[in-house]
Formats: C-alpha cells, sequence, structure tokens
C-alpha cells in the first residue's frame, strides 16, 4: 500500500531528529512494526524521549 500522507513533522512528536522517518507516519510506523516496537507518538513525552519503543516500556509509561 502506498502513503498517501503528506510528510508533516508539525504533529511528529518524535524527538529524534537524525531519524529519516520523522514527519511520514507511514513509514515510520512500517519500521516499528517490523521491528516489534511502537512508535514514538504513542507514548507521553516523557516516555518517548527514553526512546525506548518497547511494548513493556509503552505499558509502563501509560499505566503512569
Amino acid at each position: 500500500m502506498e502513503c498517501i500522507s503528506k510528510r508533516s513533522l508539525e504533529h511528529c512528536t518524535c524527538t529524534y531528529a537524525a531519524c529519516d522517518k520523522r514527519g511520514s507516519c507511514c513509514k515510520c510506523v512500517v519500521y516499528h512494526r517490523e521491528k516489534g516496537e511502537i512508535p514514538g507518538c504513542f507514548f507521553s513525552p516523557e516516555g518517548e524521549r527514553t526512546y525506548d519503543r518497547s511494548i513493556a516500556s509503552l505499558i509502563l509509561d501509560r499505566s503512569c
């Protein structure tokens, strides 16, 4: 499936500036899904900054 969204950094909450997928949600989701991870935008701002994209980290982040 082709990604039809426009690249949008204004809504991207990922702070990993070196990532070439920042602002491109389709590419980001595919990348993290293939690695068994969750994209940073699902985390709180504090949780996102840890760069731990594991499911366990998301559960801990969201249980606070």
